[in-house]
């Protein structure tokens, strides 16, 4: 076992919060405190974009919270001061446009041109390697659904040979806009290529990601030929996903291109259960959160043990993940910002967690997201039901900042 290098520890606030003022470590700390009441955030979450379209005058009131807390920015440009800061602490970051729900040809045109404007903003900075990308934001939820249930309906045995069938199966005009879907994933993948920027593919519900896999997975047959450029997503809460992992690796293996992932346990939870209950299919999701723990830490080893092949991020809240990660990289005698494996944690979250990678010299990230306040609403509101729902999430957060303040007497 390496004994050279500092004992980790992600309970160091002084590292965690050099980078906030005491202003700032005090908003949030009133605003951690407001969402450990459970009764407040549902409240909020129903009445904030309620509010938003009825144009009602609440901006203000959520720019000084909660956006300022988890979000960027508005534009691309106001997102500058939160990297550059960021980058002082050896912290990189992860940008996402953060609009979702819009549908239409001209929406998903206007946002692949926005994806990629986004790569070569991220290309001008000298800390943001990666830039990730939701696949319904450029093509229509029902299509992929339709897609989605033809694969499933095929019967055949690989991934992409299961995409290839339920092509057939749609309409001669689906294929069509489908077609066009595809050749926005792949303008994107051309401009990341080109610049040298990280295109992550986030995942989506159940019943639309087998096409995403797969197109995703085609891609990165293309284009990881040589760099990590396209990287999925894999979501541990889902019981089915170590398996996929494993056939992924093999894949890569077989065809001889860089598997890209990132490992997260997932965000759907409640909605997969309740649609899974209601249509009288199994549950996709682990039957408990020891079973999407013993699952992600053995994609994390999985990955680990294929490093010459796999790129991973481990994009986790969780401590001992993360822990486990740099413990592994020390025991193979492995430098902790080797070039395949990344560490994040979203904006405005774990911040102890981030910075403290950074200082021991890992590789990581905050996902940053930016957006006009009216169109990040939706994110803002998972944000706020996530640190409810996770068990302790929130009283951490609040534990930390309040040790931070009193360490420095301000508490």
């Amino acid at each position: 076992m390496i004994t050279s290098l500092p004992v980790l520890s992600f309970d160091n606030t002084e590292i965690a919060f050099a980078h906030k003022q005491d202003k700032d470590l005090k908003d949030a700390q009133f605003l951690f405190s407001m969402m450990n009441y459970s009764w407040l955030v549902k409240l909020g979450t129903q009445l904030a974009p309620w509010a938003i379209n009825a144009g009602l005058p609440v901006k203000g009131l959520i720019r000084k919270t909660l956006f300022k807390q988890f979000v960027g920015g508005e534009t691309l440009e106001e997102t500058i001061p939160a990297v550059q800061h960021m980058g002082q602490y050896n912290v990189q970051v992860i940008l996402d446009y953060g609009v979702e729900g819009k549908e239409g040809e001209a929406s998903y045109d206007h946002a692949r041109d926005e994806f990629i404007r986004v790569i070569q903003f991220a290309a001008s900075q000298p800390n943001i390697p990666f830039m990730s990308v939701k696949v319904t934001g450029m093509g229509r939820f029902g299509l992929l659904e339709k897609l989605d249930d033809a694969m499933h309906a095929s019967g055949a045995e690989s991934l992409v040979k299961r995409y290839h069938a339920g092509l057939q199966a749609l309409t001669a005009s689906e294929q069509q806009e489908w077609s066009r879907v595809a050749d926005r994933f792949r303008s994107i993948c051309e401009a990341a290529k080109t610049a040298g920027v990280g295109f992550l593919v986030d995942a989506e519900e159940t019943w639309i990601q087998d096409p995403v896999d797969a197109l995703t997975m085609l891609m990165m047959s293309e284009y990881n030929k040589e760099a990590l450029v396209v990287y999925n997503t894999v979501q541990l809460y889902r019981h089915d996903r170590l398996h996929f992992l494993q056939q992924c690796i093999d894949a890569a293996t077989e065809r001889n291109f860089l598997l890209a992932v990132k490992l997260v346990r997932g965000a759907y939870m409640e909605k997969e259960r309740a649609r899974a209950a209601e249509k009288g299919y199994p549950s996709p999701i682990q039957p408990d959160k020891a079973a999407s723990d013993r699952d992600y830490d053995a994609a994390v080893r999985l990955c680990m043990e294929h490093l010459d092949q796999t790129g991973v991020i481990v994009a986790s809240h969780n401590e001992c993940s993360n822990l486990l990660a740099v413990r592994l990289l020390e025991e193979k005698g492995l430098p902790l910002n080797h070039p395949h494996v990344h560490f994040s944690q979203l904006y405005g979250m774990s911040d102890n967690i981030t910075y403290n990678l950074a200082k021991a010299g890992c590789s990581v990230s905050k996902y940053l997201p930016f957006g006009p306040i009216k169109d990040v609403v939706p994110y803002l509101m998972r944000r706020a039901q996530e640190n409810t729902s996770v068990k302790g999430q929130t009283g951490r957060e609040l534990a930390l900042i309040q040790k931070e303040l009193r360490r420095r007497g301000k508490a």
